[in-house]
């Protein structure tokens, strides 16, 4: 939302999370929707392996806390907060998706204040070539 960097998407993790945000009434999926619609969307087999995308393990930082947070990206039925698998409709998750390493984005979050997160790694990126 705040970040003036562009997101890369995957063709699939475009058409599927569209869909996702078409059917959901929140103002997450409205934030959501809005930054799909600046991505840019590439083949699977395209997609930079420093890019997040849907079922990676990222490291990121709160830049205001300093914290860092290793986490998997997931839909919704997938999300388990014990197992860090984070939706895409969670205000981290719906603000990471789509980002570089090195990338930063303020995103709001529910208490009315705004995140400050940091991209540092993409751990893991599942095989996009094997799809």
């Amino acid at each position: 939302m705040y970040s003036q960097d562009s997101l890369i998407l995957t063709l699939d993790d475009f058409q599927k999370i569209s869909s996702l945000v078409s059917s959901t009434q929140s103002e997450i999926a409205e934030l959501l929707e809005e930054e799909l619609s600046r991505a840019s969307i590439v083949s699977n087999d395209k997609l930079p392996q420093d890019v997040v995308s849907m079922n990676s393990t990222i490291s990121f930082q709160d830049l205001d806390t300093k914290k860092d947070s290793i986490v998997t990206l997931v839909y919704p039925h997938e999300a388990n907060i014990n197992e860090n698998k984070i939706s895409i409709l969670a205000p981290i998750g719906s603000a990471l998706i789509g980002l570089k390493v090195g990338q930063t984005i303020n995103w709001p979050v529910p208490n009315g204040k705004e995140k400050r997160l940091k991209v540092i790694s993409v751990l893991y990126q599942p095989d996009v070539n094997s799809i």
